[in-house]
């Protein structure tokens, strides 16, 4: 228990921003394997940023001036909550891939472009167009499915990409370079125990989402990030013949706009 708890703790410094008391810092401490433990906990982490959003999102809707904006708007500022959250670490990530796979077709100057601090044209299309994509959805879903289908798609979206993105470091191996990466030390994966965790963490998130607005609402969403997370492994199979940390970044920011669509198709049938 002790150990799962530093993982947790671990977990929590390096994929959100916020702060532990200088003891319960010092308590976690660090280790490579505890590093690679921590992955098990990256869907809760999706628990907690989701909250975070649903909150957020009902503030806006609850004391914002009623219109047709006013899920938009909602959307805006729950999607700025949640990179003020993680501080953008997702977004690099995504806009780092874009220019690198976009800048050459070669592996290794492909790679040093994704390190490169300067933000390139590829980079910033996709960042502006994700970032477009997700708050359209979000609104799209807020007009149709009403406040608590925002909120449903948003914790949902939150937890599910963050268990999809897994199956990238249990299925292609690390590329990380110490000089050069910022990836976690995953080179030797995610152990079976890590692994139940994950799932656990994710299929129990799901669950609450089908509870708590529609089943359908959440397999829609969860397929939908599915088809996503196989476009991005093929993706980073063939082009880098691996990942990075800038590769686990685009796609969880990929599965959770695939988790919108998802749901947008469901909420239009329904």
């Amino acid at each position: 228990m002790g150990s799962s708890a530093r993982a947790f703790l671990l977990a929590l410094q390096y994929f959100t921003r916020l702060p532990l008391p200088p003891p319960m810092a010092r308590w976690t401490g660090y280790s490579a394997e505890l590093q690679r433990a921590s992955l098990a906990h990256f869907p809760a982490m999706g628990w907690l940023v989701g909250a975070v959003a649903v909150v957020v999102y009902w503030l806006g809707t609850r004391f914002l001036p009623a219109s047709a904006m006013t899920p938009w708007v909602a959307a805006v500022i729950s999607t700025a909550a949640t990179a003020m959250l993680t501080g953008g670490l997702h977004e690099d990530g995504l806009a780092d891939t874009a220019d690198g796979l976009g800048g050459s077709w070669d592996r290794d100057r492909a790679l040093d472009i994704m390190k490169d601090p300067r933000l390139g044209s590829h980079g910033a299309l996709a960042l502006t167009l994700g970032l477009m994509a997700k708050t359209g959805l979000l609104a799209l879903i807020g007009s149709v499915a009403g406040v608590g289908g925002a909120a449903a798609a948003l914790f949902g979206a939150h937890v599910a990409s963050r268990g999809l993105t897994l199956v990238i470091v249990a299925t292609l191996p690390s590329i990380g370079r110490a000089a050069r990466s910022r990836t976690l030390q995953v080179a030797d994966g995610m152990s079976c125990a890590g692994q139940a965790v994950a799932i656990t963490w994710t299929l129990l998130g799901l669950a609450l989402v089908g509870i708590w607005f529609s089943p359908a609402f959440a397999v829609s969403g969860f397929l939908a990030g599915l088809a996503v997370l196989a476009w991005m492994r093929r993706l980073l199979a063939r082009r880098l013949q691996g990942f990075t940390g800038d590769g686990l970044g685009a796609t969880q920011q990929c599965c959770e706009l695939g988790f919108y669509l998802g749901a947008c198709l469901f909420a239009r049938g329904a």
